[in-house]
């Protein structure tokens, strides 16, 4: 059987060697003064690969873990980075010296029997010789401690503990100052009792809270602070972490504090004076990170704060309360998400200068249904990428009407925005094209509903305005559906599909306004089984010649299904709009970003200004990174499709292509810019903020009555009594 060759300490002259054995640095500069040492000065030519040195050949401050390798924690001894052997032979007597010990009792750390009286004798040790295991009682001594994670290897913050060695530690007068969010009955001691206590010594020096970075030990981690992963933890399970002394295996006093998501272990042995303090986050100024992380991602990711905040309660997770997260929005995640979309559309605004025409979409979306919205959000998207470029919140006026001497009514706005929800369309685009202007981008036209106020607006402007198809198909169908319902005219149900069709056919095969009317108008020869057409731009139908064999579908002139049908579709105002019909691009992406708009600000929520423009900005951003996304294909590289079956289409079903999943990287960018640049100087970014015009509350106007007198004169319109 062959015998394995056990390594060796590659220093020259080395018998009496380490069980720990470390090998050279990778770094050239270290690992050329670690030969030089192991040759003493005459390296040869060829120099084997793998070199080892001993840790006898190294001064006792080159080691991180020297207390726990005393202790029996560690296995091994671990080096500083950059640590240089230095000792040659530590059997070689230097010199001799005279060491006395007082005749005093001295106690030691974690002992719990005296030991008998020492007297002053005279030895003769060598200069290295190893010092004993006390110190003089109350010599203090300050040591550099860092917080670490309970069975981890990465530590992030360090702080500074005092320390009395053979004496009581006297106990923090003050704790280190926090954010005062929240210090709920989660704090306690616990104390138990394990085992016989044994006979060690402590030295602060050699605590295991005395950790240093080296390159055998990974301190801190790589990633930032709000990209470590995360998990949850049970409080039994974590304190029993904290039950038991690290150095003399004795029951400990262990103390807990609670700041939202935070908490603070405090670990005190009463036997042997060990002292510890554990955090659950890392803290950035008086904040921990944990706290205004959950915040971002809750207000990034268009969260319900009392939504998570019933979830936490019911997994009995332990959270912060609302007033500490409109904090964390009103001083770091709002301003971050301004910058973040100023940032971006600047960018939209710089490559739309460079094209020479530029064709944009708009619409409003109000907050809720009717004539009662409270805000309006108009949403300018240029058509040919599909991006949102602009946003414009407008928010209603308050009207209220007062009456003169003479009894007469009187009304008055009491706001300085628009006078009603039909005024949000107008001066949403107002704002979005005067913000265009001067950034100096060209348009070529604009797509928008048939709105009236929109119409004048742009003919005056000399703008050139089209319509959505989809919008006109959906007005002319709901007048032609409730004109089927007579029972004169049930014969027009069976062409209702064939009308909806015939709008698309004209906009997207016309180049001219007058084809798209010569065409609209042939459906009425069309249904009366007529191809012929007296208008020469469109003389004849384009579909080839068949003979129908239901020849009851045809209407006939002068009965009252085609006089109805011919009043609807060839009225004035609707041929003035078919001619402006869109030829190219239509509004239904628009129409998508607001559903979009309802993940982040669902309209059953109350949002003030700022938060709702807030969520704009954040749906604006989500459908910008997500507009371009591919179909899904399966692994044989086929195409997806899904089976659908939309409420317009009244229980047919049609087919519709399935995209790739959402990417969430502007999450990511949010939470980079809060915690590395917002956090660290957030005036910058708050006066971004302060620039915006914000108007006032619709009830700043009302005077507000004593909450007393309310309360006194409440009465419930309802007999409570019973019957």
């Amino acid at each position: 059987m062959k015998r394995i060759r056990q390594p060796r300490c590659s220093v020259v002259g080395c018998t009496d060697q380490h069980k720990c054995l470390h090998v050279t640095p990778a770094s050239e500069d270290t690992r050329e003064k670690w030969i030089y040492f192991i040759f003493e000065g005459n390296v040869p030519s060829r120099v084997g690969k793998y070199l080892l040195v001993c840790s006898n050949h190294f001064e006792s401050d080159c080691f991180i873990n020297l207390g726990q390798y005393t202790a029996g924690l560690a296995g091994r001894l671990i080096l500083k980075g950059g640590s240089l052997p230095s000792i040659r032979r530590r059997t070689e007597d230097e010199g001799n010296a005279s060491t006395s010990v007082q005749g005093a009792r001295v106690h030691h750390v974690a002992c719990q029997t005296d030991p008998p009286k020492m007297c002053t004798v005279g030895t003769q040790l060598s200069v290295k010789t190893q010092r004993p295991h006390y110190k003089s009682t109350g010599t203090q001594k300050t040591v550099p401690c860092t917080d670490v994670g309970v069975g981890t290897s990465a530590v992030a913050f360090k702080a500074s503990q005092p320390f009395l060695t053979s004496a009581p530690i006297k106990w923090p007068s003050k704790r280190p100052r926090l954010e005062e969010e929240e210090d709920s009955p989660f704090d306690g001691s616990s104390s138990m009792d394990f085992g016989e206590p044994q006979d060690a010594t402590y030295d602060p020096d050699d605590s295991v809270t005395v950790l240093t970075e080296s390159a055998d030990v990974t301190m801190e981690s790589s990633n930032p602070f709000h990209k470590t992963p995360t998990y949850i933890v049970y409080e039994n399970c974590l304190l029993e972490l904290f039950e038991v002394c690290p150095v003399c295996r004795q029951v400990t006093d262990v103390q807990t504090r609670r700041v939202g998501t935070f908490l603070s272990v405090e670990q005190k042995c009463p036997h042997c004076e060990f002292y510890r303090k554990w955090n659950s986050q890392p803290i950035l100024g008086s904040t921990p990170v944990g706290n205004i992380q959950l915040s971002a991602a809750v207000y990034a990711t268009g969260a319900s704060f009392f939504k998570l905040e019933k979830i936490f309660r019911a997994m009995q997770l332990r959270m912060f309360h609302y007033d500490t997260f409109r904090r964390h929005a009103r001083l770091y995640i709002e301003p971050a998400i301004v910058h973040s979309w100023k940032t971006a559309q600047d960018g939209m605004l710089d490559q739309l200068c460079q094209q020479q025409k530029v064709i944009l979409g708009g619409d409003l979306r109000a907050d809720s249904p009717g004539h009662c919205a409270k805000f309006g959000s108009y949403t300018v998207m240029d058509l040919t990428t599909n991006t949102v470029i602009d946003l414009q919140l407008v928010q209603e006026s308050v009207s209220t009407k007062y009456r003169n001497k003479d009894g007469q009514p009187l009304l008055y706005n009491q706001s300085n925005e628009v006078g009603g929800s039909y005024h949000m369309e107008k001066e949403g685009l107002k704002r979005s094209l005067a913000l265009l202007e001067a950034r100096g981008v060209t348009l070529d036209s604009i797509v928008t509903d048939r709105h009236p106020q929109i119409q004048k607006f742009l003919r005056e402007a000399n703008i050139t305005h089209y319509y959505d198809v989809l919008h006109m198909e959906k007005g002319l169908s709901k007048k032609l559906e409730k004109t089927s319902q007579n029972k004169e005219c049930e014969k027009l149900k069976k062409w209702l599909c064939s009308i909806k069709n015939h709008i698309y056919w004209t906009a997207a095969t016309s180049t001219s306004g007058p084809e798209r009317v010569a065409k609209w108008t042939s459906i009425l020869n069309h249904v009366q089984d007529i191809h012929s057409h007296e208008d020469p731009v469109f003389p004849q139908c384009l579909h080839p010649r068949r003979t129908s064999r239901d020849k009851s579908k045809w209407l006939t002139a002068g009965t009252p299904a085609f006089c109805r049908l011919e009043k609807v579709l060839s009225s004035k105002k609707v041929l003035k709009d078919v001619e402006k019909l869109s030829p190219h691009y239509q509004t239904s992406s628009l129409e998508s970003f607001h559903s979009v708009i309802l993940r982040f600000a669902p309209k059953n929520g109350v949002f003030p200004f700022l938060g709702m423009l807030c969520r704009l900005y954040l749906a604006a951003l989500h459908f910008n990174e997500n507009a371009g996304r591919p179909q899904a294909t399966s692994s044989a590289g086929e195409p997806l499709f899904r089976v659908n079956f939309p409420k317009y289409k009244k229980g047919e079903c049609t087919a519709k292509p399935v995209k790739v999943d959402p990417t969430f990287h502007y999450v990511d960018n949010l939470l980079d810019l809060i915690f590395q640049k917002v956090f660290q100087d957030p005036a910058p970014y708050v006066n971004e903020v302060l620039k915006i015009p914000i108007p006032e509350d619709l009830s700043a106007k009302y005077a507000k009555p004593d909450k007393w007198e309310v309360i006194t004169s409440y009465v419930s319109r309802f007999n409570q009594e019973q019957v």
